[in-house]
């Protein structure tokens, strides 16, 4: 049989799992899935597959399975490490038709969803029953639960109420031969290792995950927020420090430099900044109403022993609101300042803030690339922005160089290469930053139990070469540097 003829075989046994209408497999047809929001590489899959059930699942990954076919969970395509964009091969499993809230049982604070279905949809539907989904990335809007489970995504908000791991019960996830396993469930904990959690970030390289159970959260009864604007990003990361140091635990505290004012200023939500303002920091703080004027009071009295300008609490919701899509937009509207843009995750220890933002700042010189920092500064999570017009020469190079250097400032400060966007095919090489060889081959035992074959969204997560070996013959954790840094 020639390859054209197997094609055509895969897509017809495809088709009759799904439909023909749920089959994409013309080139032109193809084209939105060469790349996820990781536009630096692109290449289009083999074809698209779009499934609305864990039985049509389970199907879908037999008949690959069978033919040795390699495939790519995909949520909404809003992810930023290059997950879901195809090596050579693959077919992309797009969850997108998965998309319904299945159970909610407000008594128990449980919900239950398909992968497919949107992040933000979730506390809307809920929000009536005075509950909310705590998980809250910036692309909410348009992210998928599923994804959230594939990268462990995060969200401003994750300083206090945590990752999306925190908020994960219980999943079923389809084995890469189609076996469909349920981990945990509704209960708070159950015996035995933490698969759930072995799940949660593991970037689809281990099946696909096809329901969701998970945890929601009683609203606050009250939420105070201010805007401190400062003259120096110095003295905003010393205030977050300071506010910190004082037990504090706020629940989000958000960070925009000059370059990301300039940018968020010409989106659709402009606050009025002063144009000589260096930083921008947004401190909010919630929970039960007596109390909460007090800690926002200790929160500005910090700002003010930091030379803060300005600082505002917000007296309406409507206030707040601008305040939040403001700093939400702001990936977008780099576009405003660049046509292109690369946007970095590393993690800090809060105390290094000052001296790893100085340190982006050289690189972003010797590279003669703009980098624009909104930054998650309550638990130390960086998102610089890389500017850059692909279509300069060489210049997609220097980008990707740039990149590496910043992950390698936050490494060198006791910090880490990704706090909540994943590795994908962006950061796996740099995954060598912060284990041995024995480590990421003990990774690729863990990920080959799960599959065998390696079919799940192969090329990812790990670098190469990272092979499954006798795990009785590795060094023991911390003889070699264990799980932390290689030197």
């Amino acid at each position: 049989m020639t390859e054209e003829m197997a094609h055509e075989d895969v897509i017809r046994e495809l088709q009759a799992i799904v439909g023909p209408r749920w089959v994409l497999h013309r080139p032109e047809d193809l084209l939105a899935y060469e790349c996820d929001g990781y536009t630096l590489e692109r290449r289009p899959p083999l074809a698209v597959v779009q499934p609305d059930s864990t039985e049509e699942v389970s199907r879908v990954l037999r008949a690959l399975h069978r033919r040795r076919i390699p495939f790519i969970p995909r949520g909404a395509g809003t992810g930023l490490s290059g997950g879901a964009i195809p090596q050579g091969g693959e077919v992309v499993i797009s969850l997108t038709r998965m998309n319904r809230l299945l159970e909610v049982d407000v008594e128990n604070q449980r919900a239950v969803v398909q992968p497919g279905h949107v992040n933000l949809h979730l506390t809307q539907k809920v929000q009536g029953h005075g509950y909310y989904y705590a998980p809250d990335p910036s692309s909410q809007y348009a992210c998928t639960l599923g994804g959230n489970v594939a990268e462990n995504a995060g969200g401003p908000h994750c300083l206090k109420y945590g990752v999306t791991m925190n908020h994960v019960l219980g999943l079923t996830l389809v084995l890469p031969d189609g076996e469909v396993v349920r981990l945990g469930g509704k209960a708070w904990d159950y015996p035995g290792y933490d698969l759930v959690g072995l799940v949660v970030g593991s970037e689809g390289t281990m099946g696909v995950v096809t329901e969701i159970v998970v945890r929601l959260l009683r609203r606050p009864q009250a939420v105070k927020t201010c805007l401190a604007l400062f003259d120096t990003v110095e003295d905003a990361s010393r205030t977050v420090s300071g506010i910190t140091a004082r037990g504090i635990i706020p629940a989000a505290l958000e960070l925009m430099d000059r370059l990301a004012i300039d940018a968020v200023e010409k989106g659709n939500f402009p606050v009025g900044y002063p144009p000589d303002i260096q930083a921008v920091l947004i401190a909010e703080v919630d929970g039960l109403a007596a109390g909460l004027d007090d800690q926002m009071e200790r929160i500005v009295a910090v700002c003010r022993e930091n030379n803060v300008r300005e600082v505002r609490v917000a007296r309406t919701d409507a206030e707040r609101a601008l305040w939040w899509n403001n700093r939400k937009t702001a990936f977008g509207a780099m576009g405003k300042l660049a046509p292109d843009y690369y946007v970095q995750d590393g993690v800090i220890p809060r105390s290094k803030l000052t001296e790893v933002l100085r340190r982006i700042d050289e690189i972003s010189r010797e590279y003669g690339l703009p980098v624009a920092n909104v930054f998650h500064a309550g638990d130390g999570n960086l998102h610089p922005l890389v500017l850059y017009d692909r279509r300069q020469p060489g210049v997609v190079e220097k980008v990707v160089k740039a990149g590496s250097a910043i992950l390698k400032a936050c490494v060198d400060a006791g910090g880490t290469i990704s706090g909540e966007h994943g590795i994908g095919i962006e950061k796996r090489e740099d995954m060598r930053l912060v284990f041995t060889q024995a480590d990421l081959d003990a990774q690729s035992c863990v990920r080959e139990v799960f599959d065998p074959d390696g079919l799940a969204n192969p090329g990812k997560l790990l670098p190469s070469p990272a092979r499954c070996v006798d795990i009785r013959a590795l060094p023991v954790a911390g003889a070699a540097g264990g799980a932390g840094r290689a030197g």
